[in-house]
């Protein structure tokens, strides 16, 4: 194992995975015939890299997802949801604005015992959920923690405007935490960047701009973002946490064994690559260093690093002992990284 200070050694690790995505899956040809959008598999990949996208049916809600993903998380940890104490939902799209969706969650699984929250800290609040999960085990204040992400997108976009309906999937990805009987490595950069709040929001919904008519007639509960300046911002503010954390574990981003970007975009995640030295240009082929599943996934914001995570183990490019780094940005701004030893 690589040399890295012991006081970012917790005894602290990832012991299950599980991810959930619906089942229909919507091609680019599939969004264009069925919205009427003046779009195609051409426009959308070459701008976004996305080729397709899970999307949730009518009866379907944050929860069901989440859920889905819990219990594949329970299973692979060898746990039962009566020995969960904790349990974070981060969403940004949850079932209600009262109960939170954790609270459905935990009925669902028969996970009694447990308490929590939801997080809302846009397409970071999984990194933000990973750093409470490991300082609430670290404080010994429980043994076992469920977080999740899981975002229901697809549900909060106008179909009509194609600059966001080409963009989201639906889906889920869950981890649990454990105690672990040697000391891991764990090191986090977290910040917001509240100055930059108007490049990406949901106007209406809340107490600033309760719904009404006039709200619903100004299209105001419809995401509302900035691309070009979200695009600037998010690699800027990616590329300096990972820095951060990299920094702090006295590392570079060759020592890393995966990295594991939020998939927004993937010209996004090819800046990312090359602004940390690991490839020469913004055209280049990313490296199997760097996990990309924006083709089938598109942006299911919270639940993407999990998805990708579960996805790396499978196929068997993330082992136990590796070293993987996240970084995230989302609305609020937000924006995190971490490193963790898997």
């Amino acid at each position: 194992m690589r040399w890295i200070p012991e006081h970012l050694r917790v005894p602290v690790e990832i012991s299950g995975w599980g991810m959930y995505v619906p089942e229909r899956v919507m091609t680019n040809e599939d969004l264009a015939r069925e919205t009427g959008l003046d779009t195609s598999d051409e426009w959308i990949v070459t701008r976004t890299g996305i080729r397709q996208r899970h999307v949730t049916g009518p009866s379907e809600a944050t929860s069901d997802l989440a859920v889905g993903a819990a219990r594949e998380a329970l299973s692979c940890a060898g746990l039962e949801p009566a020995d969960i104490d904790l349990i974070i939902v981060a969403t940004a799209s949850p079932d209600h604005i009262t109960p939170s969706t954790n609270c459905l969650v935990q009925e669902r699984l028969g996970a009694r015992r447990a308490h929590g929250f939801d997080l809302n800290a846009g397409c970071t609040g999984f990194l933000a959920g990973l750093q409470m999960a490991c300082s609430y085990l670290a404080a010994s204040l429980g043994r076992n923690v469920l977080l999740i992400g899981a975002e229901l997108a697809t549900r909060l976009i106008n179909w009509s405007i194609r600059e966001s309906a080409v963009l989201f999937g639906d889906g889920a990805g869950a981890v649990v935490l454990q105690p672990s009987t040697r000391r891991k490595a764990w090191a986090f950069s977290m910040r917001d960047l509240g100055h930059l709040q108007e490049l990406i929001k949901i106007p209406a919904g809340g107490s600033r701009h309760p719904t009404s008519s006039e709200t619903l007639e100004k299209g105001l509960h419809d995401p509302l973002f900035d691309g070009h300046a979200v695009f600037r911002e998010a690699g800027r503010a990616m590329v300096e946490r990972m820095r951060e954390v990299l920094n702090q574990a006295r590392l570079e981003p060759q020592d890393v064994d995966l990295v594991v970007s939020h998939q927004a975009n993937i010209r996004i995640i090819q800046y990312v690559a090359n602004k940390l030295g690991l490839t020469r240009n913004h055209s280049d082929p990313l490296p199997d260093r760097v996990f990309v599943n924006i083709d089938r996934y598109a942006n299911t914001s919270t639940a993407s690093i999990p998805i990708a995570l579960c996805e790396a183990v499978e196929a068997e490019r993330l082992r136990r002992g590796d070293l993987v780094a996240m970084c995230a940005f989302g609305s609020g701004l937000t924006s995190g990284a971490a490193l963790v030893e898997w």
